[in-house]
């Protein structure tokens, strides 16, 4: 299959649901860590090598023919927080969803069917690209550019952000998400799936709980 499907998959139209989502900006810009660019591009970053390399590894692992219900368990130890497993999962269904119309395959159909629930999000991206025909590599750089790209393109809501800004933001990350895509695809769990980073971020994990608990929000997390 073409490369060009990379394309499709990480087109921010592709119905996988994280437009309702900002990534942890929400928080961040209610408790005045995300100003303006400056800031945005701050709090990106850090996402970017903890969030983003984490998501990235298990992408690719997906991708390269792993035994996803093993990367289930693996994504399950690296989200400790209930809030961030759950919206994990929610974008999990949603991205199964459009990935088995899109790309059909019995790989996603054995996942959705082991994991009626919803399966974590960069696992069930994985699997997408390996059914586009995509290497580890492009499914590494598609679950790390939605790591930054998800919070960019919330904080222009929340903020009233100008979308230049927040674009020139993504470009001056690209150096970062080619070091971070690399990264990953080149820590495939060839001796199991221990030698896949476990990078954390607290105080998204304490955010994203906390936001959980919100009565009235923009964004579902």
């Amino acid at each position: 299959m073409s490369r060009a499907a990379l394309f499709v998959l990480a087109d921010g139209r592709f119905p996988a649901g994280g437009h309702a989502h900002s990534g942890g900006a929400e928080p961040a810009v209610a408790a005045g860590r995300i100003r303006d660019a400056h800031s945005l591009e701050g709090f990106c970053r850090g996402r970017l090598h903890t969030v983003g390399l984490v998501a990235a590894a298990l992408a690719a692992a997906a991708a390269a023919g792993h035994d996803p219900l093993l990367l289930e368990e693996a994504a399950d130890a690296r989200t400790p927080v209930p809030a961030l497993r759950e919206t994990a999962r929610r974008l999990g269904r949603q991205m199964m969803r459009a990935a088995r119309a899109t790309w059909p395959s019995p790989e996603l159909d054995a996942l959705a069917a082991a994991r009626p629930r919803g399966a974590h999000q960069p696992v069930v991206l994985g699997l997408a690209a390996r059914s586009a025909g995509l290497a580890p590599l492009d499914a590494a750089y598609t679950a790390a550019y939605e790591t930054v790209s998800g919070p960019a393109t919330a904080t222009v809501r929340l903020l009233s952000l100008d979308p230049f800004d927040a674009t020139g933001v993504l470009a001056r990350l690209a150096g970062d998400l080619d070091r971070i895509a690399t990264a990953a695809a080149g820590r495939l769990p060839e001796e199991g799936i221990d030698v896949l980073p476990a990078a954390s971020a607290p105080l998204l994990d304490i955010t994203a709980q906390q936001h959980a608990a919100w009565p009235v929000r923009l964004f579902a997390s």
